[in-house]
């Protein structure tokens, strides 16, 4: 069971991370400005789900 909920945090872990490296690639590519990058990076799956949306 331990290895069950061990495998789970990795994928979340993973996902969180990807989200955020896939908002910031999305955002520089858009803004051309660190900091929207970085902000758009902190927000992660948010800001990609509304970029997937709304452009």
């Amino acid at each position: 069971m331990k290895s069950i909920m061990l495998h789970r945090y990795e994928i979340a872990r993973s996902g969180i991370t990807f989200g955020s490296a896939l908002a910031i690639a999305i955002s520089w590519s858009t803004n051309k400005s660190i900091l929207w990058a970085i902000f758009h990076g902190l927000l992660s799956w948010i800001y990609v789900i509304y970029f997937a949306l709304f452009y």
